[in-house]
């Protein structure tokens, strides 16, 4: 027998990493998503839970990170540097993630695009005056207040949870038309067969996804992903310039942060009623994103301020 003492270094550690990262942030992801429709989760608990739809990122995102924090402290990992490296890979992890929300059209997309809708025959976007747009929500009335619409004489319930409106003219909607040089879809989309299975029904289709929007909205998803790749560059490029360790992660939150807000505001999500005002889930803890960055960026930097004073202070008495 041989006893030996091998040192493990923090890359060493990357499998238990992610492991935890994947338990605790598909964990989180469905906590959060079960606040944010609270009242569907009351009506079928088990079924919520036990669903493989329904995840929210920020939920994910903190608990996957309290997780990961807690295990790199336990085994001597320093947390500076550990979130400093993680940074840029939560960036351009998020971005893909979005692709896979624009492609499955898993309903966190935008407002409606009141410049456009879908025709019914073909579930093609066409452009439309107000009078049209106003045409064609009364025609699909019930859709939009009610998350029902008819087929074949019968009625049928559909994806539509917090888009309802109380009235046609409640409905979300901006209009927008697009430039020439840029494509159609890039502002209205109308997500044809996706996988919430929201909408009315494509005609001559047999798959199981056989429904369209009926007014297409703005692809937030698409928006998101071309953002944070952009982010996730930047951060990529200045990673090696900044010298104090935890800036870098500050930096991602106040960013990360920034760009959710702005993205909110065309995004159509369930409203919390706070000291008078009415923010969405994201919007709150976008918020907090920011104010802890910032809170970190003067904490870490001061910190560095104060460790290369000392240091200098050192010196003089050696001298």
């Amino acid at each position: 027998p041989e006893q030996r003492s091998v040192r493990i270094w923090p890359h060493d550690r990357v499998g238990d990493i992610i492991i935890l990262g994947l338990v605790f942030g598909i964990l989180g992801a469905k906590i959060f998503d079960d606040l944010e429709n609270w009242s569907e989760f009351i009506q079928h608990p088990i079924e919520s839970l036990l669903s493989p739809s329904g995840l929210t990122f920020y939920g994910g995102l903190i608990f996957a990170s309290v997780a990961i924090c807690w295990y790199a402290y336990k085994r001597g990992i320093k947390l500076k540097f550990l979130i400093d490296s993680a940074a840029p890979a939560l960036m351009i992890g998020y971005a893909i993630g979005r692709i896979g929300c624009q492609v499955a059209g898993d309903g966190d997309w935008g407002i409606y695009n009141s410049a456009y809708i879908t025709d019914p025959v073909t579930a093609k976007v066409v452009p439309v005056d107000d009078a049209g747009y106003q045409k064609q929500i009364n025609r699909f009335s019930t859709y939009f207040l009610d998350g029902r619409v008819t087929d074949s004489g019968s009625v049928v319930s559909v994806g539509v949870t917090d888009r309802i409106a109380d009235k046609l003219e409640n409905i979300p909607h901006k209009a927008y038309k697009a430039p020439s040089f840029v494509p159609r879809w890039m502002v209205a989309y109308n997500y044809p067969q996706n996988v919430n299975k929201d909408g009315i029904r494509i005609e001559g289709c047999t798959d199981e996804h056989n429904r369209v929007l009926p007014v297409p909205v703005f692809p937030t998803p698409f928006y998101e992903t071309i953002a944070c790749t952009l982010l996730f560059l930047f951060l990529w490029a200045i990673r090696k310039k900044i010298k104090v360790p935890g800036v870098v992660f500050a930096i991602y939150l106040i960013l990360n942060g920034i760009e959710r807000f702005i993205v909110e505001t065309i995004r159509v999500n369930i409203k919390y009623h706070i000291f008078g005002f009415n923010p969405s889930q994201a919007e709150v803890i976008s918020f907090l994103l920011v104010f802890t960055g910032m809170l970190m960026l003067i904490l870490f930097n001061r910190q560095a301020s104060g460790t290369v004073n000392d240091s200098k202070t050192k010196l003089k008495v050696v001298e």
